[in-house]
């Protein structure tokens, strides 16, 4: 007597890999344009950032990445990393807008940073501490020269690899190595070793504003989120 075929479990969106996100985008599933920006809006912004030295630029050109990214899917080759593409679009982008930037642009020009997004409730003083930590590194990292800055949020911010990092910025490793060493150094002098341990927590983009952009993009490409159970 013949077993009765069990039936497919369902694959939920969620576990679903870059690869296959970007299939199911490239037929208009709003949720897999949901998921691809909310995998890869941190390290985006935090490049962005590292180039523009400014939170709303940065925002601005998370929007265009995805913009450019989501009308050009068919140009990714699965054999690279998606998020290796996306960081290459990121930083055209914004290497791009910085160059377009008038004189008078105050590129200095620091804002509050939202709290991180966190499941760790700190007591009020506690919080209060760190929070005053990350504004001193943030403010820190700001402060580097752009070519150790944007290198500093890659490698140490994002932990992404040197090879990486020297492909997507058209460097030596050895020059990105050298870079990182230096970065590591002028905020050591200024920071005297005290915040190494939160570095992993600056220039948070999570929450409300990541929320806003991704419904900006997705408004603009006319995709509909309703009735999707996305978590």
């Amino acid at each position: 007597m013949t077993k009765p075929i069990a039936p497919t479990e369902a694959v939920r969106v969620e576990d679903l890999d870059d690869a296959a996100l970007v299939d199911r985008a490239q037929q208009r599933d709003g949720a897999a344009f949901w998921l691809i920006i909310k995998r890869h809006n941190q390290r985006l912004y935090r490049i962005a950032r590292a180039v523009l030295d400014d939170d709303a630029e940065a925002q601005d050109v998370l929007q265009e990445t995805y913009i450019h990214a989501f009308m050009h899917l068919s140009e990714f080759r699965a054999e690279a990393q998606l998020s290796t593409w996306l960081t290459r679009i990121t930083l055209n982008e914004a290497l791009g807008r910085r160059r377009q930037r008038r004189p008078t642009v105050d590129v200095k020009a620091i804002k509050a940073m939202p709290a991180p997004f966190s499941a760790y409730n700190a007591d009020p003083e506690e919080a209060s501490a760190l929070a005053e930590i990350r504004r001193l590194l943030e403010r820190a990292v700001s402060d580097l020269p752009e070519h150790f800055r944007i290198v500093f949020v890659m490698r140490d911010v994002e932990e992404m690899s040197t090879e990486e990092t020297a492909l997507l910025l058209g460097l030596r490793p050895q020059t990105v190595k050298t870079r990182l060493h230096r970065a590591r150094r002028l905020l050591r002098e200024t920071l005297r070793d005290k915040l190494a341990t939160v570095f992993t927590d600056t220039f948070p983009f999570a929450g409300a504003p990541c929320d806003r952009l991704m419904q900006s993009v997705l408004d603009r490409l006319g995709i509909s989120l309703l009735q999707l159970q996305v978590h």
